[in-house]
């Protein structure tokens, strides 16, 4: 800042040039006194002036260094209010990035929540499908067992009539058995009884054979026909004439029932001669 100082202006006070003027014209003797008055108030005005200057100049100084020192001042409040300004920006800029962070936090949070629920949801439809998939089984697995008890329960009836069956077949075969055995029994005593009569129509006897017997041991052919005889324990001349009469036959009477055959295919037959 450029300041010129503007000395003031004094009143009442007489010029130099009005104290030349009228030292001209005045007296000598007035002339010197009044140009030593002159002079020497001259010198006081000179000396004032330079005061007031002075005082007019520490006055600018001061003034100017006051001035200096609030734009000091101000530089520093503004500078203050920069660095305020700054810290306000970043404090906002701050602000604004908590705020940024705080807003994706949430987002995530929220994204995150809502994957949660997805997966609580997916578990919850997961549980609820294994719980429907195991009811389903425990019913299959109950169907199953009771179609399993039931399908026993009709073994057991089918394997009890069954049983039943069984015994009452076995039964009528007993009974059927037992009356064919009685049967053929009967044949084969009636054929025996038969061979007995071919073989005393072939026997020739003596009255030493009276009383006396002998066991033959003869073996048929399915028609009939003796294919062996073989002597047993008796008499011997009864069993050697005894066996000369059945081979002597050579066929013997034998049943068409193959059972009755069966018995009579080789079988021991004792003879005693019939003599009148």
């Amino acid at each position: 800042m450029e300041y010129t100082p503007t000395l003031p202006e004094v009143q009442d006070q007489p010029s130099i040039q009005s104290a030349v003027d009228d030292s001209e014209s005045a007296p000598p003797q007035e002339i010197v006194n009044a140009v030593a008055v002159d002079q020497a108030q001259v010198e006081a005005q000179v000396q004032r002036i330079q005061e007031q200057r002075a005082e007019q100049q520490r006055a600018e100084e001061q003034r100017i260094a006051d001035l200096e020192r609030r734009a000091r001042e101000a530089e520093q409040q503004r500078q203050r209010e920069e660095q305020r300004a700054r810290q306000v920006a970043a404090e906002r800029e701050q602000a604004a990035e908590r705020t940024r962070r705080a807003r994706e936090e949430a987002q995530q949070a929220e994204r995150e929540r809502a994957e949660a629920e997805q997966q609580r949801q997916q578990a919850a439809e997961r549980l609820r499908q294994q719980q429907e998939a195991e009811e389903r089984a425990a019913a299959e697995r109950q169907r199953l067992e009771e179609e399993r008890r039931a399908q026993e329960q009709a073994a057991r009836e089918r394997a009890e009539r069954e049983r039943q069956l069984q015994e009452r077949l076995e039964r009528e075969q007993e009974q059927r058995n037992r009356a064919r055995q009685q049967r053929v029994l009967t044949e084969v005593e009636r054929y025996q009884a038969l061979i007995r009569g071919a073989i005393q129509r072939n026997w020739l006897t003596d009255s030493s054979m009276r009383g006396k017997t002998c066991v033959l041991t003869i073996s048929l052919a399915r028609d009939g026909f003796v294919t062996n005889v073989q002597i047993g324990e008796g008499d011997r001349a009864v069993c050697e004439s005894a066996r000369a009469a059945v081979l002597r036959a050579g066929n013997l009477p034998v049943s068409d029932d193959a059972d009755v055959y069966e018995q009579l295919r080789n079988f021991r037959l004792r003879v005693e001669p019939q003599i009148d």
